[in-house]
């Protein structure tokens, strides 16, 4: 009897161990974007879902799906999760669309990617970066490839964020999903930005950061606690730096390209520029030797750094003194 057993389990086993799994397919539900790679950055020949097609599941991984698209000399995609979910509204995008249109899509808008809370923070750091050694701590970053001296940021500051204060004022009417996508830094996948192309094309100036989606992720974290909206906010930011960078600061730094400066130097040339006491309100941090940012401590109610920079405390500073890198590795 054992034999008469054991036989056909011999036979059976070796077919149930190399049976094909099933084929899963999966019906489209948004117009997605079918990328070459898991962070989204190529999609050759700009594949977009059909709604109502059906695709092959080849994979699912942290939230996105690997699926086939036939025809295509690239056929597998990843794409969201979300682009097969039913509870998901198809997303169409439109050239031209009336003000009441452009009204009714904008009220749908979650509050995380176009308004932050009503009130406006009364104090705000503002981070400025010295992009040379920035990219000298993280020359992996895409923004911080093929930089030379015609690179804007070779001797300007650029801007790192505009944050209400106190530190703890983060993630203003934000969803715990979109929390979560931000602090796992897949920044790729937070919500666009509604900006307008000037304020768009000045932050991929002023923010070297937006190749790497800094920009989306500075909006969640802090900007949706800054009281205006998205657009407004980096305006804002943006005017802030330009005002630094047409000042003796910027001057002091890129005469000091290569040399160790301190912190009570920087804070003279701000007084210089902005008035006596406003040195009071700029820290300095740095990295392996490196000044890598300025913080400025601002109070509100204007524009004008000058005003801006307005106290009688004196904010202490994490670094005394650092070296001015230039630009390259």
């Amino acid at each position: 009897m054992k034999k008469t057993i054991t036989i056909p389990l011999i036979l059976v086993l070796p077919m149930l161990l190399t049976a094909k799994k099933p084929k899963v397919y999966k019906e489209a539900t948004t117009v997605c974007s079918a990328f070459n790679d898991m962070k989204h950055r190529n999609n050759t020949h700009d594949i977009k879902l059909k709604v109502g097609k059906s695709y092959r599941v080849l994979q699912e991984n942290k939230g996105q799906i690997l699926t086939l698209i036939e025809g295509e000399r690239i056929a597998q995609r990843w794409v969201d999760k979300r682009c097969f979910e039913e509870s998901t509204k198809v997303e169409k995008k439109e050239l031209t669309s009336s003000f009441a249109e452009r009204l009714a899509k904008n009220s749908k808008v979650l509050k995380s990617s176009s308004q932050s809370n009503s009130k406006k923070a009364k104090q705000n750091l503002l981070a400025l970066s010295w992009q040379n050694a920035f990219c000298q701590t993280h020359q992996y970053k895409k923004e911080c490839k093929r930089r030379d001296s015609k690179s804007f940021g070779a001797f300007e500051f650029v801007l790192h964020g505009l944050w209400p204060q106190p530190r703890n004022n983060q993630y203003c009417n934000v969803s715990k999903k979109e929390v979560g996508t931000d602090k796992n830094k897949q920044w790729y996948r937070l919500e666009k930005l509604d900006l307008n192309m000037t304020t768009r094309n000045e932050l991929k100036k002023y923010m070297p950061g937006y190749s790497s989606n800094l920009h989306r992720h500075e909006w969640v974290k802090h900007g949706t606690c800054y009281g205006t909206s998205a657009n407004d906010y980096f305006a804002n930011a943006i005017a802030l730096v330009k005002q630094v960078n047409q000042s003796k600061v910027q001057q002091y730094f890129k005469q000091n390209i290569g040399k160790v400066i301190t912190l009570k130097e920087v804070r003279k040339e701000f007084d210089k520029a902005f008035g006596t006491g406003a040195g009071k309100q700029v820290t300095m941090n740095c990295k392996g030797g490196l000044v890598t940012e300025l913080w400025l401590h601002l109070g509100s109610g204007s524009d004008e750094l000058k005003e801006l920079l307005k106290s009688n405390k004196t904010v202490r500073s994490r670094c005394q003194k650092g070296r001015v890198d230039a630009v390259g590795f």
